[in-house]
């Protein structure tokens, strides 16, 4: 079974430029494939799935919910930051 379910519409999105080791990008591709389903899609919800999960991250995010979000300078700058 999946983890991922396949898209039903397409969301407003930004652009992210990251770079991946190649057999992740690999996995990428083939999970993509398997889901019928774009790599930008399987890696939006891959990252919706982690937020979600990571509890660590949820209390986080709960004190610092008060801060403005930048939606692409915050998303890429934490992405190119690694």
């Amino acid at each position: 079974m999946a983890l991922l379910k396949a898209p039903s519409r397409q969301p407003k999105t930004a652009n992210v430029q990251v770079r991946l080791e190649e057999e992740v990008r690999c996995n990428l591709d083939r999970y993509a494939k398997f889901l019928d389903a774009t790599p930008s899609y399987v890696v939006s919800e891959a990252i919706k799935l982690l937020c979600r999960k990571d509890k660590e991250f949820q209390n986080w995010l709960s004190k610092h919910s008060q801060e403005t979000h930048e939606p692409n300078k915050g998303a890429a700058s934490l992405l190119e930051s690694k």
